[in-house]
């Protein structure tokens, strides 16, 4: 992403500026917005220390792993509209940044990555809470910090939870040698290696692409592009690790000393994300909410994909907190956005945020026993005024109105008991139909030009989608549905619509264009990936076609551990037990499992393992051939928009080696 063009010029040829409906629709936000509410602008600066004399944090090769400078633009004083006035206003306050003091003794840094970094004094060193996605700017984070502070050790390291922009970064803080000699503790919630790591293994390769969309990464940072996540400007890039922690977190309310700093832990589990904690410090009167609460409405539904939130244990857990600690707290913090204090703020915020996601629960449940379905929820529900009137209910990060939607994909599913809907075509056999019946190309086009020119831009996008998916190579068709979903994107609020609206237009005028995308696929998600998580993924890359009529089982030993395995190929398809090996085997694999890292991350192929007398094969090793013709190896830019991948590959492309020996796979970004 980078900006090398002005603020008013768009960074595309075939880019459009603001249609007079979505300037109209901007300065109609701009007039109903509570826009005299300046708290957050006071309570972002609250405690200010200091900024570093830098904005751009490079990586250990010498490339770019963060820079903030690129969102300047955002602060000239312009009102922009091709950005939605309420995400203008998120992404102003998200420029504040440096390091911040949130009472004495916790400290914050602020703009360094997608999250915030905390720092808690203790009697000998720092507790660092969410050590942010990468090394670079997590090591760059306490390098600022303890030379405005004084220079102290690290002596723990709590993970709030188990998404990557939490826990990414915990190799700039922790090294091998002080982990090793028990002078560092890592602290999480229960379940959260597993979570951390399958939520990102199982659908990686299609979570990364989708990634692409809803966090922006095609866009170049513009007031017609990339402007904010609403939860911070964006994802840092660089490397990406996981360490497990020395102490889980395993019950509902947990107390723990650390260096002299009493904490009590209050597990979250379903909220924001399946494994997460909120912390309790006595101390400080300090109340830490993890990602349950921001500085607006989050996911349910995690757009890149993830499983669907539950907007009642969300509310719930926050009530418990409001009720447990409200009345003593004199400050909330969290791992995004600002803090606040004084006890009315608290209660107000603590209150609102529950009840904004009560009602999301309870509302929809209410519209959906009175037959409104999932198809028609998006456009009935209505949030309460009163909570449109605070900014920390406004839909930023996550949107009203998808967010209804996921909660009657959690209850109902996505079946709106319509028969036409259960099992519908897909779209490009269904197009046609469509296209056909409306005359063509000839008909549609002017008909959806006077809609984009009406700044009906959602029904222009109906007719346009069908002909985009019947004649893919339409590029007239598809420059003007770009048109209509750039528009639609400079008018939403939520940042992550926001994308999908404008990456689907820059992709159906450039085509498909691979951009980095930052890989957990290290030695230490590998040290974290068990053993029948690894199978069980393989058992994902297999594909049914080649493997029908082979049969087969294969014993897995690693004695270092002593697990053992039966990986069994029947009906087309591989399943993997633990705890239980086959009487009858074709094949026994025996190989410790500090070996078998080095295959599952492709560092090693298991016939040198074999070689070097690292590992044993006893049977048929043919079966090793036989598994390996099954496997494929995804497209991380596989095509979503028709005609926007030049010369795509074969669906189910056979992977270049068998993973076995040479290709692992990687967990992704989240």
């Amino acid at each position: 992403m980078c900006n090398q063009k002005s603020s008013n010029e768009h960074f595309h040829p075939k880019g459009k500026l603001a249609s007079t409906y979505t300037i109209e629709a901007q300065k109609h936000q701009r007039q109903i917005l509570p826009l005299a509410d300046k708290r957050d602008f006071e309570e972002a600066h609250h405690g200010f220390i200091a900024v570093p004399d830098y904005k751009v944090i490079k990586n250990d090769k010498g490339g770019v792993a963060w820079d903030l400078g690129r969102y300047d633009f955002l602060l000239q004083g312009q009102d922009f509209d091709s950005i939605h006035p309420s995400l203008q206003r998120q992404a102003i306050l998200n420029m504040d940044f440096g390091l911040f003091e949130v009472v004495p003794g916790i400290y914050q840094v602020r703009g360094f990555d997608l999250a915030v970094i905390s720092f808690i004094k203790g009697k000998t060193g720092w507790i660092i809470i969410d050590p942010l996605t990468v090394k670079e700017t997590s090591r760059a984070a306490l390098q600022f910090v303890n030379e405005k502070l004084g220079a102290r050790p690290v002596v723990a390291v709590i993970i709030s939870h188990s998404h990557a922009d939490h826990f990414g970064g915990i190799r700039g803080v922790v090294s091998d040698a002080d982990l090793k000699a028990g002078k560092i503790q890592i602290l999480a919630p229960k379940g959260f290696m597993r979570e951390a790591i399958s939520e990102n293994l199982y659908a990686g390769n299609a979570m990364v692409r989708r990634k692409v969309y809803t966090y922006g990464d095609a866009l170049p940072v513009s007031p017609f592009g990339h402007v904010d996540m609403a939860i911070g400007k964006s994802v840092a890039a660089g490397d990406v690790g996981i360490l497990p922690p020395t102490r889980v977190i395993m019950e509902p309310i947990e107390e723990v000393e650390i260096d002299g700093v009493h904490m009590v832990f209050q597990n979250t589990p379903g909220t924001e994300a399946p494994a997460e904690m909120n912390t309790w410090f006595p101390d400080f009167d300090a109340l830490w909410l993890a990602e349950n609460v921001v500085a607006g409405l989050h996911n349910v539904l995690t757009l890149r994909g993830a499983q669907v939130r539950d907007t009642q244990a969300w509310a719930k857990y926050i009530n418990i907190a409001l009720y447990k600690w409200g009345d003593r707290a004199k400050l909330i913090f969290q791992s995004h956005n600002w803090p606040r204090w004084g006890k009315d703020r608290i209660q107000e915020v603590l209150r609102g945020e529950r009840d904004m996601y009560a009602n999301l629960n309870n509302q929809v449940l209410h519209l959906a026993n009175q037959g409104v379905t999932i198809n028609e929820i998006h456009n009935v529900y209505e949030v309460p005024q009163s909570l449109q009137n605070q900014w920390f209910a406004r839909g930023y990060h996550g949107t009203y109105a998808h967010n209804s939607r996921a909660v009657i994909q959690r209850y109902l599913g996505f079946w709106d008991c319509n028969p036409a809907t259960l099992l519908p075509l897909s779209p490009k056999d269904s197009a046609p139909l469509y296209v056909e019946m409306m005359g063509g190309a000839a008909k549609i086009m002017p008909k959806a030009r006077e809609l984009h020119d009406q700044g009906k831009y959602r029904e222009a996008q109906e007719i346009l989608n069908k002909l985009v998916y019947t004649e893919s190579q339409n590029q007239e068709a598809k420059d003007l549905l770009a048109d209509v979903w750039e528009q639609l994107g400079y008018q939403t609020e939520g940042a992550g619509v926001r994308y999908i609206y404008l990456v689907g237009a820059k992709e159906l005028r450039d085509g498909i264009i691979p951009v980095a995308a930052a890989k957990a696929g290290t030695a230490d998600f590998v040290r974290g990936t068990t053993t029948e998580m690894f199978l069980d993924y393989l058992a994902i890359l297999v594909d049914s076609k080649k493997a029908a009529g082979l049969q087969f089982k294969i014993n897995l030993f690693t004695p270092d551990n002593g697990e053992k395995f039966v990986i069994e190929m029947s009906n087309a398809t591989l399943t993997t037990l633990a705890g239980y090996t086959a009487p009858d085997a074709d094949l026994t694999i025996t190989i410790d499992r500090s070996e078998l890292e080095d295959v599952m991350i492709g560092a090693a192929k298991l016939v040198d393992k074999v070689k070097a007398g690292k590992a044993k094969l006893e049977g048929n090793i043919q079966v090793l051939e036989q598994l390996k013709v099954t496997l494929v190896k995804f497209d991380p830019f596989f095509e979503i928009l028709p005609g926007t991948k030049a010369a795509a590959a074969p669906a189910g492309t056979p992977a270049k080696d068998e993973v076995f020996e040479d290709d692992a796979p990687v967990v992704k970004e989240p």
